[in-house]
Parts: C-alpha cells; structure tokens; sequence
C-alpha cells in the first residue's frame, strides 16, 4: 500500500508502545490504522516485515504481556517497509505527555526543589529603666522608663535555584512598622568574584553589624555603632579566599536609604568595603582576627547627623513622631551640611574556647562644602566568658562570632547555659564648632540561654557625658530582654 510517510508518526507514544507490549499483533489490524490516516502530497511504499521483536525496545523493567495467539490468517509484525529500507516500529516510539499512556509507565514527575521556602522570625521583647540624676536630665531631658518590643520580625530566606539565595525581612516593631530590613537576593559561584548581591542588607563595615542581632553578646551593639552606614540599597560583591582564613566584600548603594529602602535625590552615593584575616586558627576553632573596613558616603540632600543612645533601644515610636522620644539621644550632632563622609575602622578580636575578646576602633571624617574637616572617633572592647562551658564559634564566612548553643537544654534538672560579659565603649562627637557630647558607656551583661532559640538578658549600664564640653554628668540604665527566634 502507500501512505504519506508523515502518516508513520504516530500522535501519541502509546499507540506504538500498546503494539510492542501485546506483540504479536495481527498485521492486518495495523495496516487499517495507518490506512485510516488522511492522505497528503507525497507518497511512499509501505509494507510489513518481521525485524527486531518490539519487546526488546522498551524498557526491559515493563513485564510483558501474556501472548496470545496469533489468528491463521495472520503475521507478526514487527517492522516497517519503507521505500524498500526496513524500520523497527520501535524507532517510532516517542515517550513523553500522552493523557492516554498506561498507568505505570511514564515515570512520576518529580517534587520541584526551587523555591525553597523556609519561614524566620524573631521577637526581643524589652524593659528599660533609668536612674537619672538632675544635672543628666537638664543636659539630655528625661529619660522615661520604657517597655515594649525592640523587634518582632517576619521573614522567608531561601534558595531559588542552586546558587541563588534570597531573604525578605520585615521588622514590626522597629519605626516605620512595618519596615524592610534585609530584602536581597544572592548570586554565587560566580568566576573570580564568588558572590553577587543586590537589595537592601546590611553594608560590609565593621564586625559588629556582621554578627546577627540575635546572636550579639548585650542588648545592643556598641556606641561606635553610631559611625557604621549599615542597611542601604545597592550591589556588592563578597567571597572567602585562602580556604576560608580571610574574606573580602565590595558595595556600591544609595545613601541614606529610609526605613521603607527608599532614596530619592541626584546625589546620595556611597561605597563600602571589608578585608578580615585569621591570623591564628586550630582544629578547636580557637581563633584570632583582624579586620579593616572603609567606607565613603556622599549623601542625599547634602546634610547627615550623627547620633546615639546610650547602648539601650533607641525610640521604639513610628517614624511620623521625631520629636518625642521615651529615650533622648544623650549625643548628637545635629544636621550638618555635608558633602562627603567617612570612616576608617580596624577590628581585633579572639576566641579561646568559652573566652571571647572583640574590639574595634572607628575615625569619622566628615568634610562640609566649605569649613574644616570634622572628625569624630570611636570604639570598643568587650569580653564574654559562658559560664557552663559552650563557647561561641567563629563563622568564617561572615568573619565574627555566632550565638552560644547549649550542649543540655533548660528542663528535667539542667539550667542551660549561662553568660557574663563586659564593655567599655566610646564616642565623641565634639570637634571645633561642633558640641554634640562625648558618651562613654561601662556595660555589665548576663546571658541566660534556655535552648538554642530562647535566651534571656540583664544588662546594667553606668555612663558618663560630658555635653557641653565641660560638664559632665552621669546616669544609670537597668535593662532586660526576653528574645525569641526560628
């Protein structure tokens, strides 16, 4: 007979795949199918010869069919004659989507792995109270005592494919409420860089922003904090080098970016970067650091102010109130016309089993459009020693320290583990025609770890101030946190 030789495609696999499972087939019954299949342009011979038998086409794991009885009048066929050249009917087989396959044969189509989806969340819940004496509170105003949430936070991280990470954070707590913290996504493996990330995340300066909050050693980062860019948005590069013993990380973003990750304005750039090494690091994960960071910031509107609390959280009011605070900044600058800004910093730190020292040094330089240079320095150092024995490891990948993991947790006669840890932190924003104070905090701290996501702080703070330049004042903050976090 003939028929167009598209006509041997056949529109689903399964048609040929039944002929191979239920061989032998009568010829006659498949020469009507293919007879039944309309007729175009060209033609082509076709007749049926026995080749290779179809069950040795499929997959050798589908049991074959009981064979039934070929009729008299009757032929096995096994193959295609086409224009006198001879083609398994096997080579037609085309396994793929085919509403009509029998049940068993496609394979299952397998789970997607991306996203990968895993939910984040944190709570610090905080009480606050002062002893301020008259002479503080003429100088900075009265300092209330304070209960409320510090952060309460929601959030999804995750991979979107292999090599590509992602976070969204979201603080409700924190003014704005909400506002974005960490929104990012994070490309690695890429040739002679390693990472690519863009968003909003915190800016590769200095090793205390490094360090999670929920993994920092009091209930807040130190007063040289007050120097640090931190959360903008913009694009940075970052790796590991020398088997993980050093890292390196480059920015470029907006500055400064609001609560929400917004910037608006033709100016408003800056750059950061930070190179740390290990110059000492045993297979106990004993540890000694070094660091330095750089950054450079021209901001938006030409104007920046430097500010701080003393180490306790600071407004806890939405971002419309900014003038009421239940906590005073006890220095600040005010707004000072600015046409660039920056910061050298230097780290030190070391960890020697339950022992951990980190200390840090910071020199602002902020250059007006006309005027002399500003310059405001600050700094750190701070010990901690776990009672119980746990430590806390270094994470060679971030370049600090992590949180402490109790090796029993609280309950059924054991108390977790337990930390006492002590600061001496510094900063002066008095330079020339700037009187915005100089604050030095002495910070007393006990950790009460319950589990590895459950943890309770005491923090005692004595602080000394002296604004204007020359008279100085004292006061006393008592703090607790209770914290959360998955």
């Amino acid at each position: 007979m003939k028929r167009p030789a598209w006509g041997l495609w056949p529109h689903c696999a399964s048609t040929l795949v039944a002929l191979a499972l239920q061989a032998p087939v009568g010829a006659q019954s498949f020469e009507q199918a293919l007879v039944a299949l309309p007729p175009v342009d060209s033609e082509t011979e076709l007749s049926f010869v026995p080749t290779t038998p179809l069950a040795e086409a499929v997959d050798a794991t589908i049991p074959a069919a009981p064979a039934k009885p070929a009729a008299a009048n009757s032929s096995i066929a096994d193959g295609l004659r086409l224009d006198n050249g001879v083609i398994p009917i096997a080579s037609f087989i085309q396994l793929g989507e085919c509403p009509t396959c029998p049940p068993g044969l496609a394979p299952p189509a397998e789970k997607p792995k991306y996203p990968l989806i895993i939910v984040s969340g944190a709570a610090q819940i905080d009480g606050i109270w002062f002893d301020q004496p008259a002479d503080n509170q003429a100088v900075v105003g009265d300092a209330r005592d304070v209960a409320g949430f510090r952060r309460a936070r929601l959030g999804a991280n995750g991979f979107l494919a292999e090599n590509v990470k992602y976070r969204m954070e979201y603080d409700f707590a924190f003014p704005g409420r909400p506002n974005f913290t960490d929104v990012w996504v994070d490309v690695a493996d890429l040739p002679g860089v390693g990472h690519f990330k863009v968003g909003q995340w915190k800016q590769p300066f200095s090793m205390e922003p490094a360090t999670s909050f929920r993994e920092l050693l009091f209930m807040e980062r130190s007063l040289a904090f007050a120097l640090v860019p931190f959360r903008q948005v913009g694009v940075g590069f970052f790796n590991t080098a020398f088997e993980e013993q050093a890292t390196w990380a480059w920015s470029g973003y907006r500055f400064p970016t609001d609560q929400y990750g917004n910037v608006a304005g033709d100016n408003g750039y800056g750059m950061s970067t930070r190179e740390t090494m290990l110059l000492y690091n045993d297979e106990c994960n004993n540890v000694v650091h070094v660091g330095g960071s750089y950054t450079y910031n021209e901001p938006a509107g030409n104007t920046l102010r430097l500010r701080s609390t003393p180490e306790v959280g600071f407004t806890q009011l939405d971002s419309n109130n900014v003038t009421d605070f239940p906590i005073p900044f006890y220095v600040n600058t005010g707004f000072l016309p600015t046409q660039s800004y920056q910061v050298v910093g230097g780290e030190l730190a070391a960890g020697f089993g339950s022992l951990v020292f980190q200390s840090e040094y910071m020199y602002a330089m902020l250059n007006e459009p006309t005027g002399p240079q500003l310059q405001f320095p600050a700094g750190y150092a701070q010990v901690g020693y776990v009672l119980t024995g746990e430590r806390r490891n270094y994470d060679h990948k971030t370049a600090a320290f992590t949180r402490v993991v109790p090796d029993v947790n609280f309950g059924n006669g054991s108390w977790g583990a337990w930390e006492i840890a002590g600061r001496y932190s510094t900063l002066d924003l008095n330079d020339k025609f700037v009187q915005g104070g100089h604050l030095q905090d002495l910070t007393f701290g006990l950790n009460w770890y319950l589990n590895r996501f459950t943890r309770f702080e005491f923090n005692y703070i004595h602080n000394f101030l002296d604004r204007p330049v020359g008279n100085d004042t004292e006061s006393d903050i008592f703090g607790t946190r209770a914290q959360f976090d998955f």
